[in-house]
């Protein structure tokens, strides 16, 4: 068999031939993605356009298959020539390199790439797998339940909530934490309503859909939050039906963080009692952040909330994709059940877990502690307040929410450098997401490119950059109408 190390310094010209044939379209030397054509988007149902129309259109990327892998069968001769493995060593190392290109360029989305896992490399030879309930083991022996467990006591120190009196797993990714948390209400208050604001992650309405639950959609303010006053009305109109309520702590597109002192206040001028309410608490990103921030309103079981919910592969930074989701042990009734098959009980949304993601959490956790990530949040304030101030003085519109560390700013006109960015858009929005992995140096370079290429867009006086006033206020936008505001 040909050593990988010796097949990445010299592949057989002929084997790369012989395996692009059945995949002509492929290109070894680009992996990374070419932009596809626009196509116009129909109706998309989520977080970032409420369900309307959507008036821009939309570029179509991973479900075109022009860069497809194709998967052909070894050939009759490959235990003895190695050429199999030989095509397969190189294709990963170039793969490799792309990851490491696209990296650079990573802006939009909220991942903290700034993670060393090397000492867990010699568990990877194991399939660990976290079955069923956490705190009951299985029949099955190759788990990390004691990992678990001590990531999920960790968060619930955190969150205030003593060990006896809360039920929690490692989640598959933050979508199935807010599944599950949504699904404790539901089981709770079969006949109640799922109220959440029109800025809530798509996972909350895909839940919604999967339960066939009656959800209302309540209205934002600028900054993104929940509307409290029209989260009243629509409180009045249902009086007779337990709330459901799922509150952002930090919505997607704006990093705002709902109010949750004002939506419990909200709950019980509306005559909700404690036990006719369940809230569900998102914060996939900032509800680890938020700990750290002085004066910040605290998210804690000590409120009358129900479950709470984080991503472990965004502001922790994980290989996977992984979450936390907490929630009151006196609730989890109403969702476990037996399973004979496992000698275990189950109360999750996926069966099988992820055995690995505890390791990468507990260790991450132990290694920066409660200090630790404090210091990375204040450096994540104090770069996006940076690229802020750097955007307006550009004379770009440009948005801060207090407390996150989400950068909006007008929608770049090109998209590829959209793609070339990875910005998340949303209508004439863009965001940075600015995590422990992004650098100041990056951020001068992307403003430094971003700032060249608008002298070439908007060179023409008849094309102006676009107008934000309605996303994120007057006072935030630097179009020509509303410039005034920030000189």
């Amino acid at each position: 068999m040909v050593g990988t190390s010796a097949v990445i310094e010299s592949v057989s010209s002929a084997v790369i031939g012989k395996e692009v044939e059945a995949d002509s379209q492929f290109d070894l030397t680009a992996v990374a993605e070419p932009v596809p054509a626009v196509v116009k988007s129909e109706d998309v149902d989520g977080a970032f356009n409420d369900g309307e129309e959507q008036k821009r259109e939309i570029v179509l990327g991973r479900n075109i298959h022009t860069t497809c892998l194709a998967v052909t069968e070894p050939d009759a001769d490959d235990e003895s020539t190695g050429d199999k493995e030989a095509y397969m060593a190189s294709v990963l190392a170039r793969y490799r390199k792309t990851l490491t290109d696209r990296t650079k360029y990573h802006l939009g989305y909220p991942y903290n790439l700034d993670f060393d896992y090397g000492a867990l490399t010699q568990l990877q030879h194991f399939s660990i797998n976290n079955l069923g309930d956490p705190f009951i083991e299985s029949n099955y022996g190759v788990h990390s339940r004691q990992f678990e467990v001590g990531v999920l006591d960790w968060f619930a120190r955190l969150w205030e909530i003593e060990k006896n009196e809360y039920w929690g797993y490692i989640t598959n990714c933050g979508t199935e934490g807010n599944l599950h948390g949504i699904l404790v209400g539901r089981e709770v208050f079969p006949e109640g309503i799922l109220y959440a604001s029109k800025e809530s992650h798509y996972s909350v309405f895909k839940a919604a859909r999967m339960y066939r639950m009656e959800c209302v959609k309540v209205d934002t303010l600028l900054t993104g939050e929940i509307d409290c006053a029209d989260l009243k009305v629509k409180l009045l109109a249902n009086k007779d039906k337990p709330a459901i309520l799922n509150v952002n702590i930090g919505t997607t597109v704006k990093g705002a963080v709902d109010d949750l002192d004002l939506v419990i206040k909200t709950l019980e001028e509306c005559g909700f009692s404690h036990d006719r309410f369940y809230i569900h608490c998102d914060g996939a990103l900032f509800g680890l952040m938020m700990p750290f921030v002085k004066r910040a309103p605290q998210v804690t079981f000590k409120k009358p909330i129900g479950s709470v919910s984080v991503s472990g592969h965004k502001f922790v930074g994980c290989p996977m994709p992984c979450g936390v989701q907490l929630t009151r042990l006196e609730h989890i009734n109403a969702l476990s059940r037996n399973v004979e098959y496992l000698a275990s009980r189950d109360a999750t949304i996926m069966g099988s877990r992820n055995g690995h993601a505890p390791l990468f959490l507990w260790c991450t956790l132990n290694r920066k502690g409660y200090k630790g990530f404090q210091k990375e949040v204040q450096k994540c304030l104090r770069n996006a307040h940076y690229l802020k101030d750097r955007l307006i003085g550009a004379g770009i519109s440009a948005m801060l929410n207090e407390l996150s560390s989400t950068v909006v700013f007008e929608r770049p006109k090109d998209e590829e450098f959209v793609r070339k960015w990875q910005l998340a858009c949303e209508r004439n929005m863009s965001h940075v997401v600015v995590m422990p992995s992004v650098t100041v140096e990056k951020l001068d370079d992307f403003l430094d490119e971003l700032v060249k290429a608008r002298s070439i867009w908007y060179k023409d006086e008849n094309v102006k950059p676009p107008c934000l006033a309605a996303d994120i206020g007057s006072r935030n936008c630097c179009c020509p109408q509303h410039r005034g505001y920030n000189s």
